[in-house]
């Protein structure tokens, strides 16, 4: 038979195949080059980052990468196992590509509610009680309250500035002598309480310039200071210097850090830096019962874009479990935060030693406070001193050679 093909259609149609391929390797260029554009021109907080992609990696778990290398390798599946079910493509492609895990709705509702951000942390170590539906929550106070001449009158003074506790008669044991090692400082220093602000009930208003929560650092230099440890306080007006310059509360930590680099520069001896706050949640999940003395809760802080949280998160967690042992149910934990709208970085970058702690809640007193800031000094005196007597017996030896 003869061949009826036409050579030239049989051109034709090889060309046009060859140009469909052309216009579609030039569409997926373009589309490369587009999506690599609009990455680059994405604000910072909505770029991919190194953080994104190992927060990602955090929910490939040894099951799943099993299941993974299965999918590549069927000998794999072969092998009696007692892993769970092998999850579904979709459901994956679905968590990585839009970020959201429908096992924690935090993960959604988190981007379309305003604030909800604040509960974008992560749980390190749970104290009693602790869950992601109690969380510690940073609120900013209104414009309004701001300035000092818009502040509350004050009640329920009396008192205030005497000590809850007997103080100790008798010398410490051991000393740092001249030395101040640690450093304690109010980013949000005008964060205050309810029961002295009069005739304040909001929990958004509960702020003052002269009672807030740089008295618990009086508490805290006084029970330090007892125990042989010397202690700064830095009351400097954040808020004040705020005004000053007209930067808004966001930048706070921004003003803080100007004061802790100042205080390292002049003051080698500082090791130990403690940024006390107070947090905006209710009397009932800030207070507890010890003993048959109630203690306002403190909950450990650390700031998840500090590139080496993972050294302060281990300062955060040894006083944490020390504090469980001793006053148990003091600590709600210690709180990861790396939220979007957030600082989550609280000055930790500035040394491994630094943590952010908050005292209670706007419902406690300065009674319960200080009960906790004693509480507080009495186990970081039993962890200094332990690491002190370490550092000592390590430094032994080389003396000697």
């Amino acid at each position: 038979m003869k061949n009826t093909r036409d050579p030239g259609a049989f051109l034709i149609v090889q060309g046009t195949s060859i140009l469909k391929i052309g216009a579609a390797l030039s569409l997926f260029i373009l589309f490369i080059f587009s999506i690599s554009g609009l990455l680059t021109s994405l604000k910072p907080q909505y770029q991919l980052m190194s953080s994104s992609v190992n927060q990602a990696a955090t929910n490939v778990n040894g099951k799943l990468l099993y299941q993974l290398i299965g999918w590549e390798n069927h000998h794999f599946l072969k092998i009696e196992n007692n892993w769970e079910a092998t999850p579904k493509l979709t459901n994956l492609i679905f968590t990585f590509s839009s970020n959201i895990n429908l096992n924690d709705p935090r993960s959604l509702l988190g981007r379309e509610l305003p604030g909800f951000y604040q509960f974008d942390g992560k749980i390190l170590v749970a104290g009693e009680g602790t869950n992601y539906t109690n969380m510690p929550v940073e609120s900013a106070p209104p414009i309004k309250i701001m300035e000092e001449q818009r502040e509350a009158a004050l009640q329920n003074l009396e008192g205030l500035d005497k000590s809850t506790e007997e103080n100790s008669a008798s010398s410490p044991n051991q000393t740092t002598g001249d030395r101040k090692v640690v450093y304690v400082y109010f980013s949000h220093n005008r964060e205050s309480y309810l029961p002295y602000l009069k005739g304040v009930s909001d929990p958004d208003l509960a702020y003052h310039s002269q009672i807030n929560v740089t008295k618990i650092g009086d508490e805290l230099e006084q029970s330090l200071e007892e125990k042989g440890i010397g202690s700064f306080i830095d009351k400097t007006d954040i808020q004040a210097e705020l005004n000053k310059k007209g930067w808004k509360f966001w930048q706070s930590y921004d003003e803080s850090r100007t004061v802790v680099q100042t205080a390292m520069t002049n003051n080698r001896d500082y090791h130990y830096f403690i940024d006390i706050h107070r947090d905006s949640q209710r009397r009932d999940k800030t207070t507890v019962t010890i003993n048959g003395k109630s203690y306002a809760k403190v909950a450990f802080i650390i700031g998840g874009k500090n590139p080496n949280y993972e050294k302060n998160a281990k300062l955060a967690k040894e006083l944490h479990d020390r504090l469980q042992k001793k006053y148990k149910g003091l600590s709600r934990g210690v709180i990861i935060k790396n939220a979007a709208g957030s600082n989550s970085i609280y000055n930790q970058n500035l040394s491994e030693n630094a943590i952010l702690m908050e005292f209670g809640g706007v419902d406690n007193t300065f009674d319960e406070l200080n009960r906790s800031a004693d509480a507080l000094a009495d186990v970081f005196s039993d962890f200094y001193w332990q690491a002190e007597k370490v550092n000592t017996d390590i430094k032994q030896p080389a003396d000697k050679q």
